[in-house]
């Protein structure tokens, strides 16, 4: 290229090491720490590539054409379809955004670092190769609508018109002359269009690509933050040239009769594409030949991947004498480091410490819930304090899998940090240890779609449970070992019953049973309804003479409303209730439990009078009004809907002489069943 700057020779040095002095332009520390504070991602992945194809497309052909010289060629037919105009138009409105906000800042005579930083601010949500392609893209329209009115202002009356209000007509009698600043612009654009394609490119590898550049390195995790850095000052570039190209594009409008020079600062654009073209060879260097890494390794991996699959398809349908070789395939296969951090003491160790034992893989991504985590970590410390019970000879590992183009990013690593800290079983030492192919067999296989799951393995490997969280939360350590044969024998014990439902909540309740005492549980938001039953139930229970006990249940998912009812109750004394919210989830989620459990079992309603009732209880729940189920002793119930229990008990005088004959129980139910036949 006829630019000068195109001869500045490349740096000498080698791929950036921590102790070594860089030579890319660097922003100083307190700019940094401005760009990093505008950076707010909201985690949205926009695919950036056919907008850059775009871009290029449109700038590569200004490149190429004269001011008011050869015509501007049709687009490749690519970029005109379907598919492109879809990916792109929910970028529309933000292209446009930025692209005012250039013209705007150019135009008042703002200095180019301000507008820069709104420009960041603007694109806070977006990944950082996105903020460079949506910079890029503005200019592209502002700049291909100044070389389409130059073209055929001459010969199409509309561009004509539109070239005269903006002066266009002036501007190109200079066009010799401006001709040098020109080609500056140029050969700036081109040098943008290079470093946004390398940094591109290597936002699209996978991070254990990412990785791989810099895991010889003495130091991998900061050598790793560096090139983040690199790529932070990249973007800052790009956009600061940005605004320079369209600064000096809107200084050629409106010249009038005299040439009135940009007010870019004369040498700006050089001194910009010198420090571009720097910044270009500085990544080149850190991450070399990345087009080509990804070229050449993707057909590669794919078989890798494949082929590593069918060895865990193929392991899993082995025998083994212990369950290393299945462990080693899921967790990971190499010996050059431990890959499992012990919980409580916080140190890396060997797959070995799993060697024979049952092992239960709680597979999950980074949203768990915190109740969830707080029962598991309960029971696994109980567990812990008695080792030599036999349900205690088990092992937990957590299998993070994250989705991989987020794994490295700081929210997540935080996320992640967090989540390993508070767990006291084993867990793998870091996300990208897990193989792509272990993944693919995890969501394949044991059907893992972003709930956690509890897999159980044998101590010989063998897959014994697709999921044994359900037996968790309604057994506890009783289900041990966690096998399905082991879920199916208890289910073969169990019958619908009180302690069924409330087992391991509230011991008052169990104390109750014992007393041989009448207990409601309800439930609902409508606190109305809620005063209205409970005194109509405490006014029977007085008139029967029977000993009564309601414990309000709360709904699944308690909020803000649930939270307000249990303060009522409470400050009112209208009945029993628990404290605390996770105590509501509970129950609920061991209900849920139940059901998906029965399902696991190949249950169905028709002939399992079990998940028939309880299909009902969550039936109660999802209704807008309240419900009620009424016990004495263990297994003798009778439940409803809020407006059917409490007409109910509203009138007990109908049914109050039947009492005595039929015992309390049996003469709600019939009274229930009357009202539910009138109500047909």
């Amino acid at each position: 290229m006829a630019n000068n700057s195109t001869t500045t020779p490349k740096p000498q040095q080698k791929p950036v090491m921590p102790q070594q002095e860089q030579k890319q332009p660097q922003p100083q520390p307190q700019l940094m720490d401005q760009i990093l504070a505008t950076h707010s991602p909201d985690g949205r992945k926009v695919d950036v590539k056919p907008l850059l194809q775009l871009t290029e497309e449109i700038l590569q052909r200004s490149i190429t054409t004269n001011l008011g010289g050869a015509p501007i060629y049709a687009l490749d037919e690519k970029t005109q379809q379907e598919k492109f105009v879809g990916k792109l138009e929910t970028l529309s409105n933000t292209i446009n955004k930025i692209a005012c906000e250039i013209s705007y800042g150019c135009s008042v005579g703002d200095d180019a670092h301000s507008t820069t930083m709104a420009l960041f601010k603007t694109m806070s949500s977006y990944s950082w190769d996105a903020k460079m392609v949506l910079g890029l893209a503005a200019f592209s329209v502002t700049y291909g609508e100044f070389l389409l009115m130059a073209e055929f202002y001459s010969t199409h009356p509309l561009a004509k018109s539109i070239a005269l209000l903006k002066q266009l007509p002036d501007t190109l009698e200079y066009s010799e002359s401006l001709k040098p600043r020109f080609e500056s612009l140029k050969s700036l654009i081109k040098a943008m269009i290079d470093v946004t394609k390398c940094v591109v490119h290597f936002e699209e590898l996978p991070p254990d690509q990412r990785l791989s550049l810099v895991e010889a390195q003495a130091n991998p995790v900061v050598v790793y933050w560096i090139i983040r850095r690199d790529i932070f000052v990249a973007v800052y570039w790009i956009i600061r040239s940005v605004i320079a190209c369209a600064s000096e594009i809107i200084g050629l409008i409106g010249l009038a009769n005299e040439y009135i020079p940009s007010k870019t600062k004369a040498g700006e654009l050089s001194s910009l594409t010198h420090k571009v073209i720097n910044i270009h060879d500085h990544l080149k260097e850190v991450f070399p030949n990345c087009c080509q890494h990804i070229d050449e390794k993707v057909e590669i991996n794919e078989e890798k991947q494949e082929e590593a699959y069918l060895t865990l398809v193929g392991l899993f349908k082995t025998i083994h004498i212990d369950n290393m070789k299945i462990l080693k395939a899921l967790i990971y296969a190499k010996n050059d480091l431990q890959p499992l951090l012990e919980g409580f003491a916080k140190k890396q160790v060997g797959i070995d410490v799993l060697r024979r034992k049952n092992v239960l893989l709680l597979i999950s991504d980074l949203d768990i819930s915190q109740e969830e985590l707080s029962f598991l970590e309960q029971m696994y410390k109980e567990s812990r304090d008695q080792p030599t019970r036999l349900e205690s000879q088990y092992e937990v590992v957590w299998l993070p899998v994250v989705d991989r183009n987020f794994l490295l990013t700081q929210e997540k690593q935080k996320e992640f940090d967090r989540l390993q800290s508070r767990m006291p079983w084993y867990s793998v030492h870091h996300p990208s240890l897990i193989d792509p192919a272990v993944i693919k067999y995890i969501q394949d296989v044991w059907h893992f779609n972003k709930k956690p799951i509890l897999v159980v393995l044998d101590p010989q490997g063998r897959f014994a449970n697709p999921n044994a969280l359900h037996m968790m939360w309604i057994w506890g350590s009783l289900a041990f070992p966690f096998t399905s044969m082991r879920e199916e024998a208890l289910w073969r014990e169990e019958t619908w019953r009180l302690e069924l439902l409330v087992d391991g909540i509230d011991p008052k309740i169990l104390n109750w049973i014992t007393e041989d005492k009448f207990i409601c549980l309800y439930g609902g938001e409508d606190i109305d309804w809620i005063r209205k039953f409970t005194s109509a139930a405490r006014a029977v229970a007085m008139t029967a003479h029977i000993p009564f006990e309601m414990v309000y249940v709360g709904k699944r998912n308690p909020r803000d409303r649930v939270r307000g009812n249990i303060n009522i109750i409470t400050k009112g004394k209208l009945s029993h209730c628990w404290p605390d919210l996770t105590s509501i989830w509970f129950f609920w989620k061991r209900l849920e439990s139940m059901w998906y459990s029965k399902m696991q079992q190949g249950k169905i309603i028709e002939n399992d009078h079990i998940m028939e009732e309880i299909m009902t209880m969550l039936t109660f729940d999802v209704s807008e009004q309240g419900w009620a189920l009424i016990s004495k002793g263990s297994s003798n119930m009778a439940k409803a809907k809020g407006d059917m229990i409490l007409s109910c008990f509203q009138q007990y005088d109908q049914w109050k002489e039947v009492v005595g004959e039929k015992g309390f129980m049996q003469a709600v139910n019939d009274h229930l069943q009357k009202l539910q036949t009138q109500h047909l």
